[in-house]
């Protein structure tokens, strides 16, 4: 089944992290794919530690509004290495869950081969959990979701001016 976590508020990545975590649990064979980050958000370790597959993009050393064409081009080429690595996965490993996170602010951006990511979710993941998480559920993925959960923010402290805390927002 498919699983969209989507909206502008805190969590999306939490609740996905919630997933995995339990889905691993259960026996699943689960991995964690992190677009748009390079890797140091505090799961990691968390995820790694109870034996679920982490891999992010090192490339992401800045927001992608911040980078020239060069490391957009890297951040492309290592999304997409990302996407190869997940199929892996799948084959291999014969994975109950994936976890594609971030993976809708890349796509909308083109920060993917979007023909490539199409195909993997929508055709190659059948026999097992995808969560997608992002900003926005995206046509082609939103129309063969089962599950969508919208986040919204009510309040956030960054609208005070507050940076992001490491071990709350990252």
């Amino acid at each position: 089944m498919l699983q969209i976590y989507c909206g502008n508020g805190k969590g999306k990545t939490t609740a996905a992290v919630g997933a995995a975590v339990r889905a691993a649990g259960a026996g699943m064979r689960t991995a964690f794919f992190q677009f748009l980050k390079n890797g140091s958000s505090s799961e990691i370790g968390c995820l790694d530690s109870v034996g679920i597959l982490t891999s992010a993009c090192p490339e992401c050393c800045k927001f992608s509004w911040e980078m020239n064409e060069s490391e957009l081009g890297a951040v492309r080429d290592r999304h997409n290495s990302l996407l190869a690595e997940a199929a892996r996965f799948i084959a291999e490993e014969h994975a109950g869950m994936i976890v594609l996170d971030e993976f809708l602010d890349a796509y909308k951006a083109g920060l993917l081969d979007t023909a490539a990511a199409e195909r993997f979710v929508l055709s190659e993941c059948k026999d097992c959990e995808i969560i997608l998480t992002g900003r926005e559920a995206l046509s082609p993925f939103a129309e063969s979701a089962d599950y969508i959960s919208e986040i919204s923010a009510v309040k956030h402290p960054y609208e005070n001016g507050t940076p992001a805390r490491k071990g709350i927002e990252y």
